[in-house]
């Protein structure tokens, strides 16, 4: 693995609060994401955390600037499906009865200053946060105890008996004993008392797993596991509490009865056929594809039972990506970080734009999409109003999405966290 100690120090030296100071980004375009273009020149002025002002006719006088000559700025980058607190490593698979809540919270913290340092400001941790770990990890980046991107928490994703989330399958009885509040529930009854759990200890969004899944050992990876009726339950009361509901789901079975429950979107969404894509286009529902872990992770590196499903999932992940570009369906920029190293995220844009995407309609589902499926309107653009996260690379994105991949500015709230 990578060292994460200079991304820290690096992190610390670079963050510089703007308070109420004034700020002014002069860089030579930004990405207009909803008109689809490069706006030259980019004149972006930040009162707080806020910006306050694009391209005004005149800067404010006593502005501190920064200057980004030969760089484009776009909006923060967001990601719908990270594990913060999770790494594929030695003896992951039983992480889950040898560590503890802090454990997992600390081992989130150089994962969140990576994922930051990467361009990504905003993400959606699905669903390892055993003990609330990643309820934990949020409320330190929020309170400035850590530095990270804005984080949304699920606390821990809800599963049937045996099921793919469920943290205790493969071990022996009795080692992690199975009940609601680590999100083993059975019925609608369990799955209410579940979801109302991770809402009261600080999730934010809630994840339900519809099918089985590759990192478990149990059944084969598209097998359907919550009835429509338990999903349904889990989507309304999700949304009772104004929560977002995000269901793990690869067989088209579950991808179906996940979108005819009302889930707000379907992760990994791999074994998609065009019937199943016609039901969440008619629903509005998105689909969450990740694309760069089929190239990152290796088969040959996990036990053989977990090795066979990722083969034999990996071609059909690409086909329901097609599909689902095929089928003008809302598809969100999620990357499984954590089954990959953190801070590679953005490899996800050149995973997508090689199966079949544009650069744009990449970087639209990392910010107006994305934004749009969590609910949060006050991000995913540079306008005046919205937060000032805000990135930039060293060329045009548009024409190489490959650039993303380097991102030499990153700003969060205002802060400057990175830069040239």
């Amino acid at each position: 693995m990578k060292s994460t100690l200079p991304a820290l120090v690096l992190a610390c030296l670079v963050a510089l609060p703007a308070g109420a100071e004034t700020v002014v980004v002069v860089a030579d375009g930004y990405v207009d994401v909803v008109a689809g273009r490069i706006v030259s020149p980019a004149v972006v002025v930040i009162e707080g955390e806020k910006i306050a002002a694009v391209n005004p006719a005149s800067r404010p006088a006593g502005a501190r600037t920064i200057a980004l000559p030969g760089h484009v700025l776009l909006p923060g980058l967001m990601d719908a499906h990270v594990h913060l607190n999770y790494i594929i490593e030695e003896g992951w698979e039983t992480e889950p009865v040898r560590f503890t809540a802090g454990d997992f919270a600390l081992r989130g913290l150089p994962h969140a200053s990576q994922t930051l340092l990467a361009g990504f400001t905003t993400v959606r941790d699905l669903g390892t946060g055993l003990g609330f770990s990643d309820v934990a990890l949020m409320r330190a980046i929020d309170k400035g105890w850590a530095i990270g991107p804005r984080v949304i928490p699920a606390g821990h994703a809800l599963s049937i008996t045996g099921g793919h989330c469920d943290q205790s399958t493969g071990l022996g009885p009795g080692v992690v004993p199975p009940e609601y509040m680590s999100g083993n529930a059975d019925g609608v009854d369990e799955v209410l008392k579940a979801v109302r759990y991770q809402v009261k200890h600080g999730a934010r969004v809630i994840k339900i797993c519809a099918t089985a899944g590759v990192l478990s050992f149990g059944a084969p990876a598209g097998a359907q596991q919550y009835s429509l009726e338990e999903l349904r339950a889990a989507a309304d009361e999700a949304h009772r509490h104004g929560l977002r509901i995000a269901a793990h789901a690869h067989g088209t079975e579950g991808i179906i009865a996940a979108s005819e429950a009302g889930i707000d979107s379907i992760e990994h969404n791999s074994m998609m056929t065009d019937e199943a894509a016609v039901v969440l286009k008619r629903n509005g529902t998105f689909a969450a594809p990740n694309l760069h872990l089929i190239d990152a992770l290796d088969p040959d590196s996990l036990p053989p039972m977990l090795a066979e499903k990722q083969r034999y999932l990996a071609p059909l992940a690409v086909e329901s990506f097609r599909r689902a570009l095929k089928h003008g369906l809302k598809v969100a920029f999620g990357t499984d970080a954590g089954v990959f190293p953190h801070g590679d995220n953005a490899k996800e844009f050149t995973a997508r734009v090689k199966h079949g995407d544009t650069p744009l309609n990449a970087i639209r589902s990392a910010t107006i999409v994305n934004a749009e499926l969590f609910g949060t309107p006050d991000r995913g653009r540079i306008e005046t109003g919205l937060l000032a996260d805000i990135v930039a690379v060293a060329g045009d994105p548009l024409a190489d999405v490959k650039l993303l991949e380097d991102v030499r500015f990153v700003m969060k709230g205002g802060v400057v966290f990175k830069a040239p």
